[in-house]
């Protein structure tokens, strides 16, 4: 089953479109015990209000991909949830295949990659292992950040049209073109979310992250034409995060 058809379920069965980011910010002297005692126990205080885990290099690079972060994705498949990891790839054909094994061979259930590498050699690869494993795929789209204008907001020439149009904009028919599972879109810009969401429509849903830390609003969001909401420094950096996990919740349900 193609992965926006298995977080779709697990959505449904949770009744949530929220995504915990498990994005600790830099520790030293580093402590792997302490991180993963960590993100054990936010996973174990907010996975009844969430549908999915996504990981980045916050957690891969001191913990280790196979030595501490493969154990911590079965413990996210233990909740019955689904674990994305936010690899951002960005590399040639031969180089993000076996970037997405890796991660897949630790038990991930999608990968995020950049759409900027192009497809010859540069997505098609991914695509098709991620297809071959029963895996996902969910693109960039537009960052959440403030530079995300100088690079997914400059203006191209569109070569079928010949037509000036924003990159963000032809990343998004080439999330249709693709089959993507999702593209990411930052909940910073809801008027982006909008327009973009006119073009993929249901046929790829829109994964926002951004909402609180980066002053992103949930509701716009959604509103909008978001699907998915990923949250991370709202919720692990809070006094209590299965309170703000709840509330988001809560306010998913209630848009």
């Amino acid at each position: 089953m193609q992965f926006k058809f298995k977080i779709q379920e697990v959505a449904k069965a949770n009744n949530s479109r929220l995504i915990l980011a498990l994005d600790f910010p830099f520790q030293n002297p580093v402590s792997g015990q302490e991180l993963i005692s960590k993100a054990d126990a936010i996973l174990e205080q907010v996975y009844p209000y969430i549908c999915a885990v996504k990981i980045n290099n916050h957690l891969v690079l001191p913990l280790g991909l196979f030595d501490g972060v493969k154990a911590f994705v079965e413990k996210i498949h233990a909740k019955e949830l689904l674990a994305i990891m936010d690899a951002k790839v960005n590399d040639i054909g031969n180089t993000n295949q076996v970037i997405a094994d890796y991660f897949y061979a630790a038990g991930f259930d999608a990968i995020i990659a950049n759409p900027f590498i192009g497809w010859e050699d540069g997505l098609k690869p991914l695509f098709e292992t991620s297809r071959r494993q029963g895996k996902g795929v969910i693109l960039l789209t537009y960052m959440s950040h403030k530079g995300a204008a100088e690079g997914y907001g400059q203006m191209v020439i569109d070569p079928t049209t010949g037509l000036s149009v924003p990159q963000y904009m032809m990343f998004a028919r080439k999330n249709v073109v693709y089959e993507a599972d999702g593209a990411v879109v930052g909940a910073t810009v809801p008027e982006k979310i909008s327009e973009i969401h006119k073009i993929l429509g249901e046929k790829v849903p829109i994964y926002s992250p951004g909402v609180g830390a980066q002053g992103g609003s949930a509701e716009a969001a959604i509103k909008a034409g978001t699907a998915y909401l990923i949250v991370g420094r709202e919720i692990v950096s809070a006094e209590n995060p299965a309170e703000v996990a709840r509330k988001l919740w809560n306010l998913i349900k209630n848009v």
